[in-house]
């Protein structure tokens, strides 16, 4: 298994479906994602930095296996960002 790093660009949701086919790209290299698809979405976001594991297949797009979000995630900056309003309502 092959690992890479960089940062996000283009997400797109390519098939809509029980395990929807996502695909992003990460520096530049065109990437598939299927296997946790869902949470990709609820965690990445455009222009985040992340770490994938998986392999090439024949048309030479990376299909990852595993990932992972350095920084915080898409849905804890969202947290946040409702927290700080409740708190700015309520003071």
């Amino acid at each position: 298994m092959k690992t890479m790093k960089g940062c996000v660009s283009k997400i797109r949701v390519l098939k809509m479906s029980k395990t929807p086919l996502v695909r992003f790209s990460l520096d530049g290299v065109n990437c598939l994602i299927a296997t946790h698809s869902l949470n990709f979405l609820a965690d990445v976001d455009e222009g985040m930095q992340i770490a994938v594991a998986g392999e090439y297949n024949s048309r030479k797009q990376f299909v990852v296996r595993k990932y992972s979000v350095i920084g915080k995630t898409k849905i804890m900056i969202e947290f946040e960002v409702i927290d700080q309003q409740l708190i700015a309502r309520y003071h």
